[in-house]
């Protein structure tokens, strides 16, 4: 991330940290984030023959009502600034800031099939004691890992999927041919 939407999210963690609103930040930036992720949002956003007042009017429209003033503000900012493509890298960066700072992490599962309720609330509860942190977990459905799960949480990543144990079965049988 560039400096500039550095510099953006540190503003924003800063007011919201004043303010006591590092709460209501995270989940208004975590809202924002999943919102301009959508291709068609962060076009309307990005298109330089849409106006600066048009997008303004779209924001305000969309998240006038739904989002704190302040965050509102910087993205009209952002607009007025034409720097519209850190808008998403500067919402990104506050709410890992906000984590960070609240001892907050977000782990990201990849399963065959959907987690039941009690298997999350135990991966969670599990994640949560062995690093120290209250753990949010993602969890993305991918049947093509056969059986399983793959975890990524805070630099550390755990494959014990039957894709990769496969795989590397394989590769271990081809060495074996070599030699």
């Amino acid at each position: 991330m560039s400096d500039l939407g550095i510099r953006y999210a540190t503003a924003l963690f800063e007011m919201s940290e004043e303010g006591g609103l590092l709460n209501e930040y995270l989940e208004q930036s975590l809202f924002l984030c999943s919102v301009l992720k959508d291709e068609d949002a962060l076009r309307i956003l990005t298109h330089p023959l849409i106006s600066a007042g048009e997008k303004n009017d779209f924001l305000s429209k969309a998240f006038g009502e739904s989002v704190h003033q302040d965050l509102l503000g910087f993205m009209k900012l952002v607009i007025a600034k034409n720097r519209e493509a850190y808008l998403l890298p500067a919402l990104i960066k506050l709410s890992e800031m906000i984590k960070a700072h609240s001892n907050q992490t977000t782990a990201r599962v990849v399963s065959a099939v959907p987690l039941t309720d009690g298997q999350a609330a135990q991966l969670t509860a599990t994640l949560t004691r062995k690093l120290g942190k209250m753990v949010d977990i993602t969890v993305i459905v991918d049947p093509s890992v056969i059986a399983g799960i793959s975890i990524q949480v805070e630099g550390y990543f755990l494959d014990r999927t039957v894709r990769t144990m496969l795989k590397d079965m394989r590769e271990s049988i081809k060495r074996s041919d070599t030699i």
